[in-house]
């Protein structure tokens, strides 16, 4: 379900693409903005995804906004976008939506953000807290966000991706069994196996350049018994 609330003209309203609000408070916090947003990104091939995008979901009222750290419009092209204006987008809401904790989140802003993504129609809302590694999720039931309360294992119902909060750390897994990684893992991953494929590529040009030396040595045994008659 989703709120939507239009005024007669929209020529002059300004709608800002910012909030003037940093995307993140520290190193940690936007490392799991970027490994979930880019993540999602990838699995979603024909959808949008984007982070720390302000969303206005009432057309004609600029005031009414939120920059979710990580949302998902399934049925929405991907691409450049200065801000998410929803009655733009065939008045699809984002139907997932990802929050990560810093310390300087405060509970009547938390609070804030839940009011507003129940009101207007997030159908999945997803906090962690990679300080203390808490996980929440609610999902959208008989018409708001209902909590899970046992979010061990939990799979998105949108999405498909699993989530295991381990003794260290959230872990989410896409359908198909692949962990989301950070840059760093990617690149670590993709440096190995260019390792593996040089030091591949390596061993077959020592079989064949040993193949090669066989037959010219074959060749040459060849040559030598014809010229003694030897067929």
């Amino acid at each position: 379900m989703s709120v939507l609330i239009e005024t007669t003209t929209d020529d002059f309203i300004f709608y800002p693409e910012s909030d003037g609000k940093p995307m993140a408070e520290n190193t940690k916090q936007f490392e799991w903005i970027v490994t979930i947003k880019e993540g999602l990104n990838a699995m979603l091939p024909n959808d949008f995804v984007a982070g720390d995008l302000l969303w206005y979901p009432v057309k004609g009222n600029p005031k009414i906004s939120q920059a979710p750290d990580a949302m998902v419009a399934i049925g929405r092209p991907k691409g450049h976008r200065g801000s998410y204006k929803q009655w733009a987008e065939e008045n699809i809401a984002p139907q997932v939506v990802f929050e990560i904790l810093s310390p300087g989140n405060t509970v009547p802003e938390m609070l804030r953000k839940f009011s507003f993504y129940n009101l207007y129609g997030v159908e999945e809302y997803y906090v962690y807290d990679p300080d203390d590694n808490l996980f929440w999720a609610w999902v959208r039931q008989e018409g708001n966000l209902q909590e899970i309360l046992n979010v061990t294992n939990w799979t998105s119902p949108r999405l498909g991706v699993r989530f295991e909060l381990t003794n260290e750390k959230l872990e989410i897994y896409r359908p198909d069994g692949e962990k989301f990684l950070t840059y760093e893992e990617l690149d670590r991953i993709a440096k190995t196996t260019q390792a593996e494929l040089a030091r591949t590529q390596a061993q077959l040009e020592t079989t064949q350049s040993e193949l090669e030396k066989e037959r010219l040595e074959k060749e040459r045994l060849k040559q030598k018994l014809k010229e003694l008659g030897i067929e």
